[in-house]
């Protein structure tokens, strides 16, 4: 484990100095995911952001491990953390959540369906100060494979009865891109271990009256013997927790949003020391010009 040295990020958008200041964590749950791990963590990597890279191996008994190892070193990774017994997406979540030190974090699963590329759209209704989450949704118009139409019609239901507990209305609740304010997030009570995950925090994103947006994004999912882990089994869990979430669960609190954002702060800072630094400089060229100019005694 080293510590993550956040560097200011390319200005993605001219004088918008919370782009340039914003720190993100991006948590990714492994488990048997030797194919795909490496490619997935390089092109995190890609992404042009203050970047703190969290994995956390879910007992991986494929050789997943001994490659994230390997990958730390090349300082691919900013925190690993390894299980020794598999507990689940949810449970390697919050243990990954609680090390998180970013103002943002993004949830990015290891098996290459979901494009990190497009982690900093997700961002921007959180910047420009719209959104707390924002969930990336693979029913907006986003280009994506054609594959199984029952699960997208189980996705729809688990979708629509989340929607009718929580008086939301998303398109796709199931979806693992979430992209959340650290503070908002760690302020939610979360238990569930497994794909549980998805309901419980709709759940208590909206317990809390957090305000959350939905923007398209692409998919690109597997085929069961390209490794899909997911099945009939995790669709009825996941309609328990829906109803566990909503109903009999512990309730979150309600947030409030910080009137001055981490972000923002710093921004702030930052533009009072570069205002500092421009007058020392304008400061120091007239003293050089006053002197330039005084009568030379002869």
């Amino acid at each position: 484990m080293r510590t993550p040295q956040f560097q200011p990020i390319n200005s993605i958008r001219q004088g918008q100095l919370a782009w340039d200041q914003v720190r993100l964590s991006v948590v990714v749950p492994v488990y048997n995911e030797i194919d795909t791990v490496e490619v997935l963590l390089r092109t995190v990597r890609e992404v042009h952001l203050a970047l703190e890279v969290i994995v956390v191996d879910d007992g991986s008994t494929d050789g997943t491990r001994e490659v994230l190892l390997r990958l730390e070193k090349e300082d691919l990774i900013d925190v690993l953390l390894l299980q020794d017994v598999n507990r689940g997406k949810g449970a390697a979540l919050r243990v990954g959540f609680r090390c998180a030190t970013g103002d943002i974090i993004a949830v990015q699963d290891a098996d290459l369906e979901y494009d990190p590329h497009e982690i900093p759209k997700l961002m921007e209704p959180i910047l420009a100060g719209k959104a707390d989450a924002v969930y990336g949704s693979r029913f907006l118009g986003g280009a994506h494979r054609v594959l199984f139409f029952w699960h997208m019609i189980g996705n729809r239901l688990l979708t629509l009865l989340s929607n009718m507990l929580t008086d939301l209305n998303l398109t796709d609740m199931e979806t693992c891109y979430k992209v959340i304010h650290a503070d908002l997030l760690k302020h939610l009570p979360l238990s569930a271990n497994r794909f549980g995950f998805e309901p419980e925090v709709t759940a208590r994103l909206a317990q809390a009256r957090a305000r959350i947006y939905e923007l398209p994004i692409s998919y690109d999912g597997r085929l069961y013997h390209e490794g899909k882990k997911i099945n009939w089994k995790d669709g009825v869990a996941a309609f328990y927790h829906i109803l566990r979430s909503n109903i009999f669960g512990p309730k979150a609190a309600q947030w409030h949003v910080p009137k001055v954002q981490p972000w923002e702060d710093r921004a702030l800072t930052e533009m009072k020391r570069t205002e500092l630094d421009d007058r020392r400089v304008e400061d120091s060229l007239s003293s050089v010009f006053q002197d330039d100019n005084k009568p030379v005694s002869g």
